[in-house]
Formats: structure tokens, sequence, C-alpha cells
């Protein structure tokens, strides 16, 4: 069979890979938090729904339907002073299978003056050999209040999937005022499946969540999230710190918990309307 000479010299062709990233600024205006600057390129969008009080909230939309090996998202959300805004997902977010490459997620929260944000995310969902690493920045004022909740699953009971490999980095940095207040690193893989169960990881469960309130009368909340946790989890208080992790056996049980807890830690705007669609 003859092969047509030009298609030696054409380059391999590479997979696609998506690629977004998006930038709001908010601002305190007649007594509500409203709108300053907006900015999307790719696959990374922002809505902003309706709300009945005078607190903004935005839903980020990954339009390519889940992430993979190379892909790359870039999130920054700017509060300034006196606004109160929390952040969600549109639904959860979704790490597929990757040959070689890591997929990237890079997110950037600044808070005001007197103002208060809650990073509330969708669960992350891990399937096999599925490859992401992730990072998160907050910069603090003085006087700001942040709650940051990330819900984290290692395949879908439901569903019967098990997650025998995959490669998971979160990092997180926290500074008020310029100075560092909380750090943490969760590396977990490749043999995930034997890391998952140790006693001092999940202990056999396949979910998890991460709760961080940092707030000067962070103390008052202990003992009500100790009790909405039970033993599935626990929770400590320092330095005007509340740090809370949980696991569980399938989402479902997860979310009866984590649902409550935000409830408590959210001062009263509850849990974003798309977390029951």
């Amino acid at each position: 069979m003859n092969v047509h000479p030009s298609l030696d010299l054409m380059p391999e062709a590479k997979p696609q890979r998506a690629y977004g990233h998006a930038r709001l600024t908010v601002k305190a205006s007649g007594g509500r938090t409203r709108i300053a600057t907006l900015y999307q390129e790719g696959c990374a969008k922002i809505r902003l729904p309706d709300r009945d009080d005078a607190r903004l909230e935005a839903v980020m939309i990954n339009t390519s339907g889940g992430l993979t090996g190379g892909d790359e998202m870039r999130w920054q959300f700017d509060a300034g002073n006196d606004c109160h805004a929390q952040i969600t997902t549109q639904a959860c977010e979704r790490i597929y299978k990757a040959s070689s490459a890591v997929a990237n997620v890079e997110t950037t929260l600044s808070i005001g003056e007197n103002a208060s944000l809650a990073w509330l995310p969708q669960e992350t969902i891990l399937f096999e050999r599925s490859a992401l690493k992730r990072t998160l920045t907050v910069h603090l004022a003085e006087t700001s209040r942040a709650l940051i909740v990330e819900p984290v699953f290692f395949g879908r009971k439901a569903m019967g999937e098990d997650v025998q490999n995959c490669l998971f980095r979160d990092r997180w940095r926290i500074y008020r005022q310029d100075k560092l207040v909380h750090a943490e690193d969760f590396a977990i893989g490749p043999d995930t499946a034997s890391m998952l169960a140790r006693p001092a990881l999940l202990g056999g469960m396949r979910t998890m969540a991460t709760i961080l309130l940092l707030d000067p009368d962070a103390e008052r909340d202990l003992e009500r999230t100790r009790k909405i946790i039970g033993e599935k989890g626990g929770a400590s208080v320092w330095s005007g710190k509340l740090l809370a992790r949980l696991v569980d056996e399938d989402a479902y049980s997860l979310r009866k918990r984590l649902i409550p807890l935000i409830e408590l830690l959210n001062q009263k705007a509850g849990v974003p309307k798309v977390w029951s669609i």
C-alpha cells in the first residue's frame, strides 16, 4: 500500500488539553456585595445567581466536563473591604484517568478588611489512575474571615468504583497580613488503596473533607462542631483557627454531616443552592 509522502512529514498529533482561567473581583456598594470586574478564558466560567440577602454568590463552571492529565485551571477571587461572598461549583469536579501528565488547579483568594468569604466547592472525585496537583493560596486582611471547605471522594461507592491507583497532591498556604498562619500538604498515591487503608489516613474509608475556619471567635463553635462530626473525624482550635476533618464510607453519609457543619460555620448563609441540585 502506498502512503502519501506528505504524511511522513506531519508531526505526531498531541492530545487536546483543557485550559481555563477566571478572575472575579467584588466590592461593597449600596449595602450589598456586587461585581467589580469579571474575566473568563477557556473552559473556566463564573455565574452569579440572584440572592435574597446582601451576600454575593459565585458559581464556578468547568465547561470541559472534568479534568485529565495536562489540563490546567486557574481561579482568582478578590473580595474587597466589607464584602461578604461565597464561592461554589456547579457540580462535582471529576478527575479522570491520566496517561502521564498531571492535571493542575491553582486557586487564589484575597479577602479585604471586615470582609468574609466562604470557599465551598462541591466534591472532587478522583477516578482510577487519575492524577491531580492542586494549590490554594489565601490572603487575609487583619479583620477578614474565611471558611474553607474541600471534600474529596476516591471513587463512588454507589457506582461500584474502586480506586486502587491515583495521584493526588493538595497544597494550602494561608496568610494574614502577609504572615503565614496556616500551611498543609496532603499527598497520596500512586498506591492509593494501601495508603487509604492506614489508620492515620482514612482507615479504609473512601471519602474525606477538610474544613478550616479562620476567625478570632472560632473557639465558640468547637463543641458544636465536634458534636456534628461524631466519631468519624475530629476538630481542634488554636490561634484563631478551627480545623476539622471528616471521613466516611460514601458521599451520602459524608454530606449528612458536612452540610449541617457548613450551616453552623457559614454565618447563617447556609449551603449554596446548587449543592441540592
